[in-house]
């Protein structure tokens, strides 16, 4: 029975031993071991053995990028504003003995360093530089920590300023300059969208007027050509006629008498009118009076002895003018022979039109008495001629 207790009791013991001296390591972990109380080994991950009861694994440190939140701390600015600044490091133990053996609490020594680091930089700012510049005061913080925790095998990646709070009275403060500046950009704005918007307008404006006064000097200009167009043709036309009128009056070779003739008959509209008070008779009636009357004294002696306008030999007639020149030599004719019947009655209406107009004996002209008309009247003294 001892021998079998014995042997159960070697081999608890020597189970107990190689339990003892087989230890396995995690992934990005490190192991310390001490022997005998004093630093012996690093244990790198995986399986390792060690010598029981005299090799102990102290610790193990990770080796993996950790990261740390900070609570808020108050942090005076140069302008002597409170404020509080919550920050995240990220940090990496690089060297695992250092960071067992150099320091007892690399974590709060980080998070202490971090704080009084943090209140050295914003000290040298005022409040409106501290809230613009989070870049700079995470460089500067990253430089200070990594330079301290080198020594304690410790690496700092990475610092970031999570919050920056003023106090709520300068909040309110921030909020009210903020809202007075948006409103500043939004009037600015507004003056320069309606600065624009004038602008435009009076380019519009002027563009309408340049083409409305382009469109009106075209307009005058077609206008003007088409009055001179037609003032060149009624001038052409008129031209043409008088043309036509003198050739004609020239190829009919008209006489003295029928010339006083058409000079009487206009006598009558010249004396008409209401608003004639004076009608002087000019002095050149005389001799159409005296034309007709020896026109119709030679018609009263000769008779019929007289050859009539037909007989007479036709005048050549140019060959532009020859329908022209017909008709005035055929006009010529008829009134020829009408102007026996109607002389007297021209005769008549001639002495009643200037009697009228000389009002009732100024300028008389002197008339045969008989009824028979023997010769042609006389004009009468020349008198001058009131003005």
């Amino acid at each position: 029975m001892a021998p079998l207790i014995v042997f159960a009791f070697i081999a608890f013991v020597v189970v107990f031993f190689l339990y003892k001296s087989v230890k396995i390591i995690p992934q990005a972990r490190a192991g310390i071991v001490e022997r005998l109380g004093r630093y012996s080994s690093t244990l790198d991950p995986g399986l390792s053995i060690i010598v029981p009861v005299v090799d102990k694994v102290r610790y193990t440190i990770d080796l993996r990028e950790q990261v740390v939140s900070f609570p808020p701390q108050p942090v005076i600015t140069e302008d002597n504003l409170v404020v509080s600044i919550d920050t995240v490091i990220y940090f990496q133990v690089t060297d695992a003995v250092r960071a067992t053996y150099e320091i007892a609490n690399y974590i709060q020594a980080i998070e202490q360093l971090t704080m009084t680091t943090l209140r050295n930089i914003v000290g040298g700012m005022d409040l409106e530089r501290t809230l613009t510049s989070r870049e700079q005061i995470n460089t500067e913080l990253r430089g200070v920590l990594d330079e301290a925790t080198g020594k304690w095998g410790v690496r700092v990646n990475r610092v970031e300023l999570k919050g920056i709070d003023p106090p709520p009275s300068i909040q309110d403060s921030m909020e009210k300059q903020m809202r007075a500046d948006r409103d500043k950009r939004a009037a600015v704005l507004t003056a320069e969208g309606t600065r624009q918007s004038a602008i435009l307008t009076a380019e519009g404006a002027k563009q309408s007027a340049i083409l409305t006064a382009e469109g009106e000097k075209q307009s005058q200009i077609l206008r003007a050509q088409a009055q001179r167009e037609a003032q060149i043709l009624r001038a052409q036309g008129e031209a043409q006629a008088i043309e036509t009128v003198f050739n004609a009056i020239h190829d009919g070779e008209p006489d003295q008498s029928l010339l006083s003739y058409q000079y009487l008959q206009m006598l009558p509209k010249i004396a008409q009118g209401d608003a004639n008070k004076l009608w002087i008779v000019p002095s050149e009636i005389g001799k159409a009076l005296e034309g007709i009357g020896s026109m119709v004294g030679q018609f009263a002696e000769e008779g019929e002895s007289t050859p009539r306008a037909a007989d007479r030999p036709r005048r050549r007639t140019p060959k532009p003018h020859a329908a022209v020149a017909a008709e005035a030599e055929e006009a010529t004719v008829s009134a020829l022979q009408d102007a026996e019947s109607e002389v007297q009655a021209a005769i008549a209406a001639a002495e009643d039109a200037a009697k009228g107009g000389l009002g009732g004996g100024r300028n008389q002209q002197e008339t045969g008495t008989n009824g028979d008309s023997a010769g042609p009247a006389q004009p009468a003294a020349q008198e001058p001629r009131p003005e």
